[in-house]
């Protein structure tokens, strides 16, 4: 029995031969196929700018440095999300503030925001949890009302569209962050971007990824030869290589068809599990299209034990994941920032009942069956 995992890279022969053609060649990083990724991947998005790092960790973590986030200030986002949607707040010593998210979108809630804001908010970091972009227009209009600033954690919504604009290129965010890891809607394999339409944001990011360092000849404080640098602002190294972009650009080729299969099979799995009592779909809306990065349900976990589901698909060769642990009940957050039970009930009534579906564009039309076959088949059985 072949086990179907929740997702994974599809990797082709042109995308073997695109990283082959670097390693041949002279540069392995800090070339020239870093410049025509970040240039293909900004006019896909439709962004002044994309600043490639190496993994989407880093490109939050530089977003924030970027925007100037630092002690005494605040950040405020969503307690559904991977660790790195709060750490980035954290990494520049910054305190987060956790918004719940709406009931039927599972993104983050601007009427659960506004109260959060106080007199030290600076950034607002929204998810697009799953590949569902987030309501921009709506916490655009309260970031401007507070003068913050929005970094959008689009890390799983590459290929989605948001009013008719692909993400990262509404506008609505002074700076939008990508991940490229392995089950990403395209990969580098680790890596990750922020696109931006902020020129003097750009050059700080791409400052930023390489340690800080500053050899501008008008930034400089003096200069001693054409090996001359200086550091005004320590960044770190958050490089990526010329193999890992030639693997991207060769799959961002591919990012329409990608996703339009990740949009088939989702479409597949509401319509054969729509009549199995108790579980729920995330609800889509009329002005966004999702890059389904995931296809997450909720199991009422008064009727459902969620690990006696889990752990019977995965004994059936279906490797489901949950998304997230939510962050507000992570022990880190708990002691340090004084988080607790109940402060997201939204969030923390999805964790209990979350589980992820196989979904990945290379899953065959007799995987995405056998997936629907067997989770039917368990979540019917009496035990379930």
């Amino acid at each position: 029995m072949t086990t179907i995992p929740y997702g994974r890279q599809w990797i082709s022969d042109d995308d073997v031969r695109a990283v082959v053609e670097v390693l041949r060649g002279d540069w392995l990083t800090q070339g020239p196929m870093v410049d025509r990724f970040e240039h293909a991947l900004a006019e896909r998005c439709g962004a002044r700018h994309a600043v490639a790092v190496s993994n989407g960790t880093a490109a939050l973590n530089l977003a924030c440095l970027a925007v100037g986030l630092g002690p005494g200030d605040e950040g405020i986002t969503s307690p559904l999300a991977f660790l790195a949607s709060a750490t980035c707040i954290t990494s520049c010593a910054a305190v987060p503030r956790f918004a719940d998210v709406e009931p039927g979108t599972w993104t983050l809630d601007p009427e659960r925001v506004e109260p959060r804001i106080g007199d030290r908010t600076k950034v607002l970091v929204p998810v697009d949890f799953a590949g569902l972009p987030c309501d921009l227009e709506r916490l655009r209009a309260l970031a401007d009302r507070h003068g913050l600033v929005v970094i959008a954690d689009a890390c799983h919504s590459l290929g989605a569209t948001y009013q008719g604009r692909p993400v990262g290129g509404t506008g609505l965010a002074e700076l939008t962050c990508f991940s490229f890891h392995a089950v990403k809607a395209i990969t580098t394999g680790e890596g990750g971007a922020v696109v931006t339409d902020d020129d003097l944001l750009a050059r700080r990011l791409r400052r930023l990824r390489h340690h800080g360092i500053c050899r501008e000849a008008g930034e400089l404080e003096r200069n001693d030869g054409p090996w001359y640098y200086e550091l005004h602002q320590p960044g770190t190294n958050a490089r990526i290589t010329d193999i890992q972009c030639a693997l991207g650009l060769s799959q961002l080729r591919k990012l329409d068809r990608f996703v339009s299969r990740r949009q088939q099979i989702a479409a597949r799995y509401r319509e054969a599990l729509a009549g199995i009592p108790d579980l729920f779909f995330q609800a889509g809306a009329d002005d966004r299209i999702s890059a389904h990065h995931l296809f997450a349900v909720h199991l009422d976990p008064d009727r459902y034990d969620r690990r006696e589901v889990f752990e019977a698909l995965a004994a059936r060769g279906i490797r489901c994941q949950v998304h997230y642990v939510p962050i507000n009940l992570q022990p880190f957050f708990r002691e340090k920032y004084g988080t607790a039970e109940g402060d997201c009930p939204v969030t923390e009534h999805l964790y209990q009942g979350a589980l992820s579906l196989p979904l990945f564009p290379a899953m065959t039309d007799l995987d995405v069956e056998r997936v629907i076959d067997e989770v039917r088949d368990v979540l019917t059985a009496p035990a379930a």
